[in-house]
């Protein structure tokens, strides 16, 4: 080998090693920078077929798993999920309020049916009568009301939130495309692309957040993000990709067939149903099925509860116009929709209490019954016992059964259904339905607690193995010091050796 190859060399040497050390350098006054991930300088080694010609320095290169970052990303989306639903289902559980408390909707039911037991004692009091009228049964009905607004108004969230979440999503896709044609433009000028790269997953891991994606990087640096259900996401540089329009609901009002709310559109396809994961995925099924099928089944309970006094002759609980719903119709496009919204005491018994001991109608059938007339028997039980046995009971007269609570055909739209079998008595349906849809919350918050779990633990793993350790650069930049010194000392020894030769030559 030439002095003079030697020194060439040796220079590429230094030339790697002065970039490796401006990149360990980059690496450590970046290491708190958001999504910044470690980079590394490789050094290619260039010979030809007679001997080594030194070392040639290759661009700066993301040290990043991809396979864990798409993991990172999917954990990412299930977390933000769990948040939204843990947030709105903890709401549910306030609007039901502390059972330690007797505030629940079954425990007024129950004290309801209790007020009815301290008024058989004395059936004329007037007092007691009005305990039942203005205190028992109008907690009741604004127990009902006070859910139902909770569950509309949560409902409503959950279609305004997706509408914010839609407009996000774009920014962040037109976001995606600009960056995508920044690593086009450099990958073809043979430019390093690690901070764009960089960049690019930090706005992937934001649109997780709303949406389940997986990117796939294809390998002339283009970027192709598919939807977890089953849809290719476009990244353009300008415009919007999805679209939702606003939108007033009410307990009847749904999405698709004949439905009024309106889709979410890609590029003017409905794709609502194929938004899965991350926060717009998870208001979809808010809006859609969780909460209307708590709002059905606070109607359904607060139909039959109406329907059991009328059946035996009080009309104790009607709408505003003084109708109860039929319960045997078919809960979807029926007045049941709603109802424990508007159900309140009916005005003719909150105006004379005294038809709670006389009752307000005549009912025929197997099991009759007479309204106590004006001037009738002060101790007139009859209705009471009535409304203790069979209201409250298990059936609506003696040997007849009541015809059940509705589980199935729920929603506005009849597609969804309860989680639980159809139970005998109001108060028990009452206390199911409460301890389901509290459970439910409970659940969410378990939910969310597993899934911060995995995603902590991924972060964790990934700032390992992919983020800047201060303590490690500083560890390699000793042995970048040793090696700018050893090919200084290369370079130093081959001018000794030209000094040498000239001097032989005088």
């Amino acid at each position: 080998m030439s002095i003079d190859a030697a020194l060439l060399i040796a220079r590429s040497g230094l030339l790697h090693t002065q970039r490796a050390l401006s990149n360990a350098a980059d690496n450590v006054a970046n290491a708190g920078t958001e999504g910044y991930t470690r980079k590394r300088i490789t050094g290619e080694a260039v010979s030809t077929a007679v001997q080594g010609n030194g070392v040639r320095s290759l661009g700066p290169m993301r040290d990043v798993d991809t396979a864990l970052t798409n993991e990172m990303h999917k954990r990412r989306s299930a977390r933000a999920a769990a948040e939204l639903r843990e947030e709105i289902l903890s709401r549910i559980d306030q609007a039901h309020g502390d059972p330690a408390t007797g505030e629940g909707l079954a425990d007024q039911v129950s004290k309801l049916r209790a007020s009815f037991v301290e008024l058989r004692l004395d059936p004329a009091q007037v007092v007691k009568q009005q305990a039942v009228v203005l205190k028992a049964a109008q907690l009741v009905t604004e127990r009902f009301n006070d859910l139902s607004r909770a569950v509309g108004q949560l409902r409503q969230e959950a279609h305004d939130g997706l509408v914010d979440k839609i407009a996000q999503v774009n920014a962040t896709l037109r976001e995606i495309g600009v960056l995508t044609r920044g690593v086009l433009e450099r990958s073809g000028a043979g430019a390093p692309t690690a901070d764009i790269e960089d960049k690019l997953d930090l706005a992937v891991g934001r649109l997780s957040e709303l949406l389940e994606v997986k990117p796939i990087r294809q390998a002339n640096g283009a970027f192709l993000l598919l939807g977890a259900g089953g849809i290719t996401i476009p990244t353009p540089e300008s415009g919007d990709v999805f679209s939702l329009q606003n939108s007033l609901l009410a307990p009847e009002t749904y999405y698709g067939g004949f439905g009024t709310i309106p889709p979410v559109l890609m590029n003017g396809l409905d794709v609502t149903r194929q938004l899965v994961g991350g926060k717009i995925g998870e208001s979809i099924t808010l809006r859609d099925q969780t909460l209307p099928r708590y709002q059905a089944e606070l109607d359904i309970a607060a139909v039959e509860l109406a329907d059991r006094f009328r059946a035996e002759g009080l009309r104790l609980f009607s709408n505003s116009t003084g109708s109860v719903p039929d319960p045997n119709l078919p809960y979807a496009g029926s007045a049941q929709v709603g109802f424990a919204g508007n159900i309140q005491v009916n005005a003719a018994v909150r105006s004379d209490v005294r038809l709670l001991r006389d009752g307000t109608e005549t009912i025929a059938g197997t099991a009759p019954f007479t309204p106590n007339p004006v001037g009738g028997p002060a101790g007139f039980v009859t209705l009471i016992d009535r409304i203790l046995s069979f209201s409250f009971g298990e059936t609506a007269s003696s040997g007849v059964s009541w015809g059940g609570f509705a589980t199935t055909g729920l929603g506005p739209d009849g597609t969804l259904s309860s989680p639980f079998g159809s139970p005998r008595t109001i108060e028990d349906y009452v206390g199911i339905v409460t301890a389901i849809q509290t459970a439910d919350g409970a659940a969410a918050k378990a939910t969310l607690e597993t899934a911060k779990q995995f995603s902590d633990g991924l972060e964790a793993r990934f700032a390992k193995e992919s983020k800047v350790d201060v303590d490690s650069e500083l560890a390699s930049l000793i042995q970048l010091q040793n090696a700018y010194a050893a090919n200084a000392r290369v370079m130093s020894t081959a001018q000794s050796m030209w000094s040498s030769l000239f001097d032989s030559v005088r």
